[in-house]
């Protein structure tokens, strides 16, 4: 899942675990930690596959002693994940800031992909990142290759219409969006938020959850302060 900044990739990570927890399913969740994560020492701390052993078995065998060989920690974690499938679960390991992980780790995820029992797979691997990671994933990137030809890429899109979408979220406070920001302040957030571009150029669009949620929220305050009863263009242009 790829996307930029406040396009929505934790909600989904967050709408899916939920759901999991919800209906009860038998899948298991591994979250590594990626903390200070980057792709090498010097940006901070590389995601390793041995980190990525460490957090399997750490959720799905904790009273296990991990061995002490490499070869035997990988060995460990096909037997555990083995043993939970024939339990009747699923796994499923999710790496949030994907884009900030070394190619050397990116590469050793086809090996997980390919831990299985039978015909049965073991591990179904969901990566999130920013637009960076669509570059390393890259069909170009010969050093991923194997990988790729494995993944399926989502992009997460800018937001199509900023109208339906604030009346989706106040809806949920019972709140109508015309009490909110007229249609005067709604074409001004969506012209600041993608500006046109020029001729030949590409249109570059911030129209994602975040960056509309802190501008409205910004003209919200501003109107307030001037006594405003909603949130026109000539704010949305102030702020």
């Amino acid at each position: 899942v790829v996307g930029e900044s406040g396009a929505g990739k934790s909600t989904l990570r967050r709408d899916l675990i939920e759901r999991i927890n919800r209906e009860g399913l038998n899948i298991r969740v591994i979250q590594p930690y990626v903390l200070a994560m980057g792709d090498t020492e010097r940006k901070g701390t590389p995601l390793k596959a041995l980190n990525i052993v460490e957090a399997i078995l750490a959720d799905i065998a904790p009273l296990e002693r991990m061995r002490q060989s490499h070869e035997a920690r990988f060995r460990q974690v096909h037997t555990a994940l083995r043993e939970s499938s024939r339990s009747g679960n699923k796994h499923v390991l999710i790496v949030e800031e994907a884009h900030a992980m070394p190619v050397a780790t990116i590469k050793a995820l086809k090996r997980f992909v390919e831990l299985e029992d039978g015909f049965q797979r073991l591990l179904s691997i969901v990566l999130i990142g920013q637009s960076e990671l669509g570059a390393k994933l890259s069909e170009q990137n010969a050093e991923v290759r194997e990988v790729v030809q494995r993944c399926e890429i989502v992009n997460l899109p800018p937001l199509a219409d900023v109208a339906d979408y604030l009346k989706f979220k106040f809806k949920q406070l019972d709140v109508p969006l015309q009490k909110i920001i007229n249609d005067d302040g709604l074409q001004a957030l969506t012209e600041k938020l993608q500006p046109p571009a020029p001729r030949g150029h590409e249109t570059r669009s911030l129209l994602y959850p975040l960056a509309v949620h802190n501008l409205l929220a910004a003209a919200m305050n501003l109107a307030a302060e001037h006594g405003a009863p909603v949130v026109d263009g000539g704010i949305i242009k102030e702020v």
